[in-house]
């Protein structure tokens, strides 16, 4: 692993120590939530999506045939990255509430702990393997 794979690896994690470090900060502050928002909206997601990056990277996108630009399937892969980063956080984010919530001990910062023990979590994790792509009965490849 290059010293920057680490750096890309270990960042989401790193946004949400930052983020609850910022709770000493005086309510209503800037930095605080800012940080907050920052972490919640994408660190979870991106250190999930990490793991499962080689089965996302094994069909790439297709564009349109009448135009096809030198870069499409680059920037598509890497817009769709980021939509399932945010998607993935919100919904993670989401969860950790709800069942803080049924179970009556909800609060902000015991949701942005849990979110950040499992993003740290996720960061120690080894990526999956890709599987090949699955092809129709019949058809050759």
């Amino acid at each position: 692993m290059t010293p920057q794979e680490l750096v890309v690896r270990m960042l989401p994690p790193f946004g949400g120590w930052l983020a609850l470090s910022t709770l000493a900060l005086p309510d209503g502050s800037v930095v605080r939530g800012a940080a907050m928002v920052a972490f919640l909206a994408a660190g979870p997601g991106a250190a999930v999506l990490r793991i499962c990056a080689p089965a996302l990277a094994v069909v790439p996108a297709t564009g349109p045939v009448e135009r096809r630009e030198p870069a499409f399937e680059q920037h598509s892969d890497l817009l769709e990255r980021l939509m399932l980063a945010v998607f993935v956080s919100v919904a993670l984010v989401l969860l950790a509430g709800t069942v803080f919530i049924a179970t009556h001990a909800f609060s902000a910062q015991r949701v942005l702990l849990t979110l950040t023990l499992l993003t740290t979590v996720a960061a120690f994790c080894p990526r999956l393997r890709a599987s090949p792509p699955r092809t129709a009965k019949g058809s050759t490849p």
